[in-house]
């Protein structure tokens, strides 16, 4: 039997279009990201505002695929919602993560990070005028955390204590810690008629609470770990990475973007920011928190200091397994980064 040459150049584009079509459906397709209503997911509303995810995963032959930012309060609910596919990349603290990675290491539903997200002061701040130092709060105060003793607040409060009372003494303030959402426990520290005389605040809502009369701030979490370090991580299941490579590489290049737009425009972002959340706060005070001097909130895919987190949490036997390096806890993609 004789091919017409034309016929048989047509069949073999059928083929290779076949195949390429077979290639991209064999990814995930659309993807559900978990964020949250603080400074720290700037990115993700920056990346959602100019589509960057469905930019890159176009470009990468995947087609019409989309993002969907969800928001998610608490790195445990984060936690369980990639664990069960609802998500395909969480963004949870550094702590959140630790408690993760060492329960997940080496078994089929094992997570990893794939990058850093942001650093970003956290900061103990007060309606009481008589706490000046950790060492001033009694069993009457109440301090608001996301999330009693796992979520990255809390463990600050540990460090705290911990720099305060001595390191077998970090767990003296968990009693009285509360976990409350930022907003909520924004309001009842400027509301002062409840119990709660401290919150554990993250930007837009620190500055919030400081410009309110009788509030001040104890420390931040810069002055507890020596400097800024990373607090959120962008986390990914290793099934997930495996078997999406085209999507994981396009979200991550659409991360990568966005934080490179958040660094040419942090106006730009701010004034996306407010209207994305309908935040109380104005763009001008998001600008603020980006651009204060001696807490900076930053955004880089490089992780810093992840392991003053691992080697506390070690020591408190908050988790099992101890990383002996930052590259045993994040993917290979970003180990030429100089992490720490």
């Amino acid at each position: 039997m004789k091919f017409h040459p034309k016929r048989l150049m047509a069949a073999f584009a059928c083929v290779i279009l076949a195949a390429a079509t077979s290639t991209a459906q064999a990814e995930i397709g659309d993807i559900k990201v978990a964020s949250g209503p603080s400074i720290g997911y700037l990115p993700y509303y920056v990346m959602e505002h100019h589509k960057l995810f469905e930019k890159h995963a176009k470009a990468a032959g995947l087609g019409d695929v989309k993002a969907s930012y969800v928001a998610i309060t608490g790195g445990a609910a984060m936690n369980d919602a990639l664990l069960s596919g609802a998500l395909e990349f969480s963004s949870v603290a550094v702590p959140a993560f630790l408690t993760l990675w060492s329960k997940t290491r080496g078994t089929a539903q094992e997570v990893k990070a794939a990058s850093a997200l942001n650093s970003q002061p956290v900061f103990m701040n007060t309606n009481n005028p008589n706490i000046k130092s950790v060492k001033d709060l009694t069993p009457k105060d109440r301090i608001a955390v996301t999330a009693v003793k796992v979520s990255v607040h809390a463990i600050i409060v540990q460090m705290a204590a911990a720099q305060a009372f001595g390191e077998a003494n970090f767990a003296q303030l968990d009693s009285i810690t509360v976990g409350l959402p930022h907003p909520t426990a924004r309001d009842a520290l400027l509301s002062k008629s409840g119990d709660v005389t401290v919150h554990m605040a993250t930007e837009p809502f620190a500055a919030q609470e400081l410009k309110s009369p009788g509030i001040h701030s104890v420390l931040s979490s810069y002055d507890v770990l020596g400097g800024p370090a990373t607090v959120s991580l962008v986390v990914a299941t290793s099934k997930f990475r495996q078997a999406n490579p085209k999507t994981y590489a396009a979200f991550m290049a659409g991360l990568d973007e966005a934080i490179k737009l958040i660094d040419k425009d942090k106006k730009a972002s701010a004034e996306i920011f407010v209207k994305a959340t309908k935040s109380k706060a104005s763009p001008a005070e998001v600008m603020e928190g980006l651009e204060d001097k001696k807490n900076p909130i930053t955004f880089s895919t490089t992780p810093l200091h992840v392991m003053r987190f691992a080697d506390f949490m070690a020591k408190a036997k908050t988790i099992q397994n101890k990383p002996a390096s930052w590259k045993d806890l994040f993917f290979p993609e970003v180990h030429s980064l100089p992490g720490s």
